[in-house]
């Protein structure tokens, strides 16, 4: 059976030792012979066109994903039928890990453009996890970083009005960028503004209305999905509230 072509996987002889997001990934502060280890699991590199799932809703867990190239969002479906994204992953960062508790996806998981994941066979993990204290503490570290990342969330929609939901996303963005060696200041948006707006639980226009008032006060310049940060310090500000009117 040939492959779909959406999902094109392609054999290489190494993986985390010679990949470009090392240090972002669930290797940092393993040692080369415990990367080199790292390395067995992963066999392939799968390619994912865009608009692709990588997984959907429902799905058995096999394997957790790294991004090594490209993007993702993450969605389910609400109960009257929309969509509701629940995030953006660029590389470095791991996919899968809302599977582990049920042995099952909880979401979809789209390619926002042409991307390429690292699949690792998550029954094999732990077991490796078991012989490499490091590896375990990474993997602790990922599931963790998941939960803060869930209440940083639920802040974020209870404390914050529209433009600072806005203001805070896009720094959030600007800083996951700049680890990876992006500019934090020029940037592209890989994401729709629906896609956008269903994040951060705002109306399309509430997301338009947002961009205006950011630019409007000379924050940022937005032409299309071209984003330019022009007052980093003021964008800081908004979201911590200095902005913010008396109640």
């Amino acid at each position: 059976m040939s492959e779909a072509p959406a999902l094109q996987a392609q054999h290489l002889k190494t993986a985390c030792s010679n990949c470009s997001v090392l240090e972002l990934c669930l290797p940092i502060g393993m040692n080369g012979a415990e990367v080199a280890r790292l390395d067995t699991l992963i066999v392939q590199r799968v390619k994912v066109k865009k608009g692709a799932a990588l997984y959907r809703t429902g799905d058995p867990l096999r394997s957790l994903y790294a991004v090594r190239i490209g993007s993702f969002k993450t969605s389910m479906l609400s109960v009257d039928g929309r969509e509701q994204v629940t995030g953006f992953h660029i590389p470095g960062e791991m996919l899968g890990l809302d599977a582990i508790s049920a042995d099952e996806h909880a979401c979809n998981a789209f390619a926002l453009e042409d991307s390429e994941v690292c699949p690792i066979h998550f029954a094999q993990l732990e077991k490796l996890a078991q012989s490499l204290p490091s590896l375990q503490h990474n993997l602790n570290r990922l599931l963790s970083r998941e939960i803060v990342r869930d209440h940083s969330m639920l802040m974020l929609m209870g404390n914050m009005n529209s433009d600072e939901r806005l203001a805070a996303f896009l720094l959030n963005l600007s800083q996951r960028l700049s680890l990876r060696g992006y500019s934090a200041k020029d940037f592209v948006l890989k994401m729709r503004r629906e896609e956008i707006g269903s994040y951060l639980g705002l109306r399309l226009e509430t997301i338009c209305r947002g961009i205006a008032h950011l630019q409007d006060q000379e924050l940022v310049e937005i032409s299309g999905r071209d984003v330019q940060i022009q007052n980093m310090d003021g964008l800081k500000q908004l979201v911590a509230g200095c902005h913010r009117s008396p109640r």
